[in-house]
Formats: C-alpha cells, structure tokens, sequence
C-alpha cells in the first residue's frame, strides 16, 4: 500500500517526509526548545481578547472512522496505470492515517506523509499526521511536522502537549502550553486534560491548582473530562478531600468520574467509602469496568476483606470481566495478600495470555509466601522483564532477609543496564542494612553518589539508615547534620533517632526526640511511638499518646496501633488494652498488635483469649496472626502443644494459609521450649521446602535452654551452611569454638569480622529513672553512683550465694582463669542495671530493665534467686521486656 502510494505521488523515498529538498521545514518562534519563565504562568493562565481557535467548535483531535467504511483504493491495483494519475484525496488521506495506527505501520504512515507534503499545507491533515506519529511511538517525527506548520492551532498544540506529557517531558509540555497562550490560542477541554497529565506527573500541585481555576474562568470545567483530569491530579498528590468535593459538585459524571474516585478513595485507605461508592454507582445506573473491579479488589487485599474480595470475584464472573488482564492481576495480587497460594497458582495457571504484570505479581506473591527459589524460578520464565520485574525481585529478597542475594542481583541490573529508579536504590541500600556489611554499604554509598541521585529526600534517608544499620554512626551524623533538605527533616530526625535505638544509644534518641520542632504527621508519630516503647519509656510514651490526642491523630489506625505496641513493649498491658478497646475501628495490624503485646509479655493465655474474640468476629487471620497464635503456645502455664499442632496443621484448610519458615519456625520454639527436642528436628527435616536459618536458630535456642550439645551442633552446623556470610553466624561460629575450647579458631573468625566491617553490638541494658535514662556496659564504671552499685552488687551476691545460687562459667566465652570467668559474670550490664534499680525504687515496685541483646542464662539465674530473696516484683519474666533491634 505504502509503495503504491508513492508511485501514484511519483516516486519518493521513505525519508522524503523529512528531506529538505522535499519539503522545507521552518523554524520558528514555537519551536519546542523555547525556554518559559515562571513569572508568565499568573499572566498566561487567562482568557485571551483575541481569539485564533478553530472556527469550528467541533474539531475532533483524534478523528475516527469505521473500518467497514474505508474507501476503496481499487484504482490503484489497475494494471496499467494512467498517465497523469491524480492525487489522493484529503479525506482519503486522513483514513489512510487512521488505518497505519490500527494497523501500526509506520511504513504507511511515512507513505502518507510524502503524499501531504506534495498538496497545499491542510492544518487538519498536518493535525491528524502529528497524531498519528504519537500514537505509533514516534515522538521525533511528530515534533518536526509540528515545527513545519506555519500557523500550528489548538489542536496541534494540544496533540504534542499530549504526547510530550506521556512520553517524560512534562516540562516542555508546560512550556508548549505558555507558547501557545502567548501566541493568544485559546485552549479547549482536550489542552485542559494534556496540561493536567503534565502537572500529574511532575506531582506540581501548585500549578494544576491554577489551572484548575482557569477551567472554571474559560468554562471547561464542566467538561467531565476535564474535571476527572482535575480528580486525577489531586488524588496523586494526595490531596483525597479536593477530589471528593469536585465528584460531589460534578454536575455531569461518567464512568471514569466514579473509577477516579474510587481510586482515590482506595489510595486514601478509605475502603469502606469505597464500597459505598460502587454499591452507589450501580443503584445509578453505571455499568462497571475493568478498571472498577480492580481498584475494588486492591482495597479487599489492603483491608484482609477476603469474604468481599470473593464477592467481587463472583460479579465480575458474572459481568464477563473474569477473563479481563487487569481484573486477572488484580485477582492475584488479592489471594496472594490473602495467602492462599493454591488460588494464586490457579489462576496464572489457567490464563490464557499473560503481561509483564502478571509475571510480575506472581514473582510478589511467591516472596510474600516466603517462597524465594520458586519466585527465582518463575522470574527466569518470564518471557519479558522490565525495571518493575527486577524491583520487586530485589524487594523481595530484603523481604525474606536475603540482603546478599540482593546485592548480587543489584550488580546484575546494572552490568545489564537495566532502568534504576529511586525505588531500586532505596532498596538496595534497603539490603545493605540487611546484611550489615560496611564495606558493600560504602560501595552503594559512593554509587549512589556517583549517579547523582543523592539529593533525593528519600535517597538521604535511606542512606542515613543504611549506616545506622551497619553500625556507620558518624557517617549517619554527618549525613544527618549537612542534609539540606529542610522539607525532608521529619524523615531525616526520626530516621537518625531509631538509629540511634537500634545502635543501643538511648541518651542520643531520647535527646533528639525531645528536641523535636517540626510538625508530626501521622508516620512520624507512629514511628517515634515505636521507639519510645524499644527504649522502654512510659513516661515520654504517656506525653506522645497525649499529643496524638491533641492533634487528632487517634482516629488513624496506624498510630492506635503503634500506641497499642507502645504500651505493650514498657510491659503496661492494661493500658494496651485501654487504647485498644477506645479505638474506633481495627484492621488486622490492630488485632496483631495487641496479639504480640502479650505474647511479649509471656501471657499466652490472654493472647489465646483474643484469638477466640477474633473467632467470634469472623476476622480472617493473616500469616503474622498465625505466626503469633502458635508462639502463644510457648507462654502458657501448662503444656498445649496438642492445641499447637492441631491449628498449625489447619491453617491451609481452614484459613486457606501455607505455611511459611516463620510458623514452622515458632512451631520448632514450641515444641522446643516445652522439652520435645526429637519431634522438634523431626519437623523440620520433614518440611516441605529448604528450612531457614531462623527454623534452626529457633531448635539452636531450645537446646540451649534443655543443655542439649548433640541435637544444638546439628543445628548450628545447618546455620553455618544455609547463611555463612551473615554476621551473627561469624558470631554463632566463633561462640562455638570457644565453648569448645578452640580459642584460636575462635580469634581467626573474629579478625575475619573485623576485616569485612562486622560489628558485634556490646550487651547494654539501661534503666529509666526519673525520666533520665541510665545506661549500663560489662563492668561497665562509667555512673555517677557507680562505688554504690558494685557495693550493692556484692551484697546481692552474697545473699543469692546462701541462696543457692552458683555462677555458671559456662557462659564466659573468653581463654581467661575460672576466677577471671566469674569476675565477667558479676558484672555483666543487666546485673548492674537490676542493682541499680533496686537501690532507686522504692518497695512493692517493679525493677524495669531494658536490653539490647538476650539475658545470658547465668544472668537469668541470678535474677531469679535475687528477686525471690528480695520480693521485688511476681517473677523475673514480668519485670524484663527485652528489645531486638536489628
């Protein structure tokens, strides 16, 4: 067809479109490159006296046609040819435009363009060849026939303020807007719509706010297009309350009216308005979409809604959707958040044809089920990756804990040059913190740098955590302290605060938190209520619950959760309970919360007794609900392994959850803890994928607590083997040694640390006391009062000595003297913490000590013979809450 074309124009080449012999192409004032100034925007955002739009209001700018009406182009399949053939029409010439895009030949297209350029100059040709450029992928193309139309319309500026806004070139889209108004072009509702695309996705709230006010002074706001465009905008910049007023003032609305606001309402964590919506929808009339069902089923997977996600699984069955792409990946994004794998496989199983999104969702719903070799496998499958594909690998990896994984496939994106984006490296600096490895944190460091990318705000606090997380505190503070970002310093200040938390530095962290002079938004009030329960301070925890008072933020799940943990962690269950029974409305984290606060506290009965409320209330448990029902199991005063073993093994019939390495791993505590060391390996050797390290710490712990050395070496010999890069197995590795007297190997794996930048956290335990924190090391003299503890001490030891206490030098891990070895265990930290709150509070009160790492066993002797000499408190375990930051 195209070749046939060219003859009937006398032959040309392909390239004759933009040739200049051919065709002259002029350069003028609205050549795309033309910079605009910022201060025109207040100028240029009104109507012009003089207008120069078309006379026809119209103009279509995509023109269509049915394909049962395409001309015949019999005539040029004659034969013979005549003489003078004549040229084809403009008409004929617009469908031959139309068909190169349904046909997507590029070829053609070109074919028709040598046919314009030998007629006199159409606008609405040049038009549709702009368009027609655009929507085959060739922008280039598209920006010449742009600069060679001598007086371009609306419609021509509209087409390539489109194109450009689609195609990452939203500022010159911006710019070409402001070219056209000072050209005194007045813009329709489809300018409107490409103008509000290019705010979109700049996120430039400011501007699309102007805009928005110009709409309503030209009158093109109440083009439903226009105001879904202006919906659009604001729900991407977070803005849900702008959206919703314009849906409720919309005088007119369409399908795409109610999916934008549902949208918005799903990003906004509004789900139950969302359901109205759709329920309100339907009761007027519309016609539901692909589009609708998915946002629908977004909100169900977000929400654990498992009975409404099957609902609208069924409708859209019963619309004819089912068999739709987009309703297909959302369907398993949604089992997969549900946890039922046998759905997810069956329905990739049974699709028909299949995108790079739904690859990409099943390599998702594999490394949420912890299922990592067969997300690698599907990954290696899949017949096309982009960005997004290798992203959610390498988020997937830190989900499972596997940071050197992550690394290496990180080397791998970029040897192959795929697309880096912030979401990459964040994750990747993510994996870092991970694996603690200070020399691979500062290689990523100096990448990230390299690449220009450290001015982002979410790049500075990234990286601010991956020190912190490698032990790197004064690189921390110097990022920390030069960051320029002041939009950003509620990030940076509660980033650095639970690094110094994590780094065992509470004087630092509380210090910065009182110091705290910004506005606290929901996520920081959450995240630094999270704190104050690791550091074990009710005070200051009492003063944040206060201000989440104030300022409303209770009527946020989030934070009511993060209360509920709070209170949780500094031992105050009643109070847990308090603010858990007040909040208005709970999600599954809220039941988890509260679930985990007493298993903390070593109440497995009372958390027991939630699970039966969340029976009775039909809630659906999730996979860190039944993490937490089983490790219940550990903490009850009488054995119930049976009632363990019987939920754990229903779990995939009655709750539709396959179990992952984290239950057999609280399943392995159980039966460990309560003595059943045999049946506890038998599990785990019969497990239906590769075991974790963490299933074989969890049996390593156990024979520790039943001093059981042959089934505890089997297990530290398959830790060694699964992870023998992971720091704490150098540390596991080098324990072992000395415990068996092999101090010199013992000394080599330690230096190995210290080459490779592994750093092993000194024991610090701390006490809060009259709201100041006192923080203790090993033989640790550095207090103010410190004559008066170890005095203290050694009559406490005395006492415990009559008592029947005797030091178990087992736990001294040092080639020194016995004695020496029971001078260590005197004054290890949580000794000298406990003594120093026995001298500071009074009588009938209980001693609250915090710790970095676990209590040594010989440590845990002492406590019990001391607390039962002296009465203070019911037992060790209900005076101690134990923070693992990691």
């Amino acid at each position: 067809m195209a070749a046939l074309i060219h003859h009937c124009h006398h032959p040309a080449t392909d390239s004759a479109a933009f040739s200049p012999s051919s065709h002259p192409i002029i350069l003028h004032s609205h050549h795309l490159s033309k910079p605009f100034s910022p201060s025109q925007i207040t100028s240029y955002l009104s109507p012009s006296k003089t207008s120069l739009s078309l006379s026809s209001s119209k103009t279509l700018l995509f023109p269509s046609f049915p394909l049962s009406k395409i001309p015949s182009f019999q005539h040029l399949f004659s034969p013979k040819h005549p003489e003078n053939p004549q040229p084809l029409s403009n008409h004929e010439l617009s469908r031959l435009l139309k068909l190169s895009i349904d046909y997507t030949d590029i070829q053609l297209n070109k074919a028709a363009h040598a046919s314009i350029l030998k007629i006199q100059q159409d606008i609405r040709l040049f038009n549709s060849l702009i368009t027609s450029y655009i929507e085959l992928g060739h922008l280039t193309y598209a920006e010449r026939v742009f600069n060679s139309i001598l007086s371009p319309d609306v419609v021509s500026y509209t087409a390539m303020m489109s194109g450009l806004a689609k195609s990452n070139r939203e500022n010159e889209a911006v710019g070409l807007f402001f070219e056209m108004r000072g050209f005194g072009i007045e813009p329709n509702g489809y300018t409107f719509v490409a103008l509000l695309t290019a705010c979109m996705r700049l996120l430039d709230l400011e501007l699309g706010s102007q805009v928005h006010a110009f709409a309503v002074k030209t009158g093109n706001f109440n083009c439903s297009y226009v105001a879904n465009a202006l919906m659009a905008l604001y729900g991407k910049c977070s803005c849900f309350d702008y959206a919703v007023k314009l849906f409720d003032d919309m005088p007119q609305r369409d399908i795409a009216s109610w999916n934008t606001v549902i949208s918005c309402m799903v990003k906004d964590g509004m789900y139950d308005r969302a359901f109205e919506l759709f329920h309100a929808m339907i009761l007027e009339g519309f016609r539901v979409d692909y589009f609708t069902l998915s946002s629908l089923l977004v909100a169900c997977a977000r929400c654990s809604a498992t009975t409404k996600g099957m609902e609208i699984h069924a409708y859209a069955h019963k619309i004819g959707y089912e068999t739709n792409l987009s309703v297909k990946n959302a369907l398993i994004e949604f089992y997969a958040k549900c946890g039922r794998v046998e759905d997810v496989e069956t329905l990739f199983d049974k699709m028909p044809v299949r995108d790079v999104f739904t690859w990409t969702e099943m390599v998702n719903a594999y490394m949420g089920f912890g299922l990592v070799d067969l997300a690698i496998e599907l990954f290696i499958k899949m017949p096309e990756k982009n960005c997004v594909s290798y992203n959610s690998l390498l988020a997937g990896f830190c989900q499972n804990g596997q940071g050197f994984r992550a690394l290496r496939l990180f080397c791998r994106i970029v040897e192959e040059g795929v697309e880096i984006s912030d979401f990459t490296l964040t994750t990747i600096l993510h994996a870092c913190g991970l694996t603690k490895d200070l020399r691979s944190s500062e290689q990523i460091q100096a990448f990230v740098l390299k690449i220009d990318f450290g001015a982002n705000s979410y790049i500075q606090a990234a990286l601010l955590d991956m020190c912190t997380r490698c032990g790197r505190m004064d690189d921390a503070e110097k990022i920390f302290h030069r960051s320029p970002l002041k939009q950003s310093s509620s990030i940076m200040l509660t980033t650095m605060i639970c690094g110094y938390t994590r780094n065992s530095d509470p004087e630092k962290a509380v210090s910065l938190i009182c110091q705290w002079q910004y506005d606290m938004d929901e996520v920081a009030s959450a995240s630094i209520l999270g704190v104050c329960g690791d550091l074990g301070f009710q005070k200051l925890v009492e003063q944040f619950h206060c201000q989440a008072l104030k300022y409303g933020f209770l009527s946020d799940i989030g934070v009511g959760n993060a209360i509920v943990s709070m209170y949780s962690k500094c031992g105050n269950m009643e109070q847990a309970t308090n603010v858990f029974d007040k909040m208005s409305a709970h999600d599954i984290v809220s039941w988890n919360s509260i679930l985990g606060g007493y298993i903390l506290n070593r109440q497995g009965e009372e958390a027991l007794e939630i699970w039966k409320k969340m029976q009775k209330r039909e809630i659906q448990p999730d996979m860190v609900t039944c993490v937490l029902i089983i490790s219940a199991y550990r903490h009850t005063n009488s054995n119930l392994v049976e009632h363990c073993n019987d939920f754990f093994f229903s779990m995939k019939s009655i709750y539709h959850i396959e179990p992952n390495s984290d239950h057999y791993a609280s399943l392995v505590g159980v039966l460990g803890y309560w003595g059943l060391l045999e049946e506890a390996e038998d599990i785990i050797k019969n497990m239906p994928f590769e075991p974790k390290a963490s299933v074989w710490r969890a049996l390593l712990d156990s024979c520790r607590l039943h001093r059981n050395a042959t089934i505890g070496k089997r297990a530290a010999k398959n830790i060694l083997g699964i992870e023998p890069q992971d720091p704490s197995t150098y540390i596991l590795k080098s324990n072992l040694y000395s415990a068996s007297g092999r101090w010199h190997c013992s000394e080599l794996v330690r230096e190995e640390m210290k080459e490779r930048g592994f750093l092993k956290f000194p024991g610090r335990s701390w006490v809060i006391q009259k709201n100041r924190v006192h923080s203790f090391f090993g033989r640790d003299k550095s207090h103010s009062q410190s004559k008066d503890i170890y005095s203290a001490l050694d009559i406490l030891l005395l006492e415990c000595l009559r008592a029947g206490y005797v030091p178990d030098t087992s736990f001294v891990l040092h080639e020194v003297e016995e004695h020496q070895k029971v001078n260590f265990l005197l004054y290890h930290s949580g000794k000298l913490a406990v003594t120093y709150g026995i001298l500071m509070t009074g009588p009938g009160k209980p001693v609250r000590v915090i710790k970095n790492i676990h209590l040594c066993g010989d440590c845990h002797t002492f406590l019990e013979v001391c607390f039962g000499c002296y009465e203070k408190g019911d037992t060790c375990e209900r005076c101690f809450w134990f923070s693992y930051i990691c």
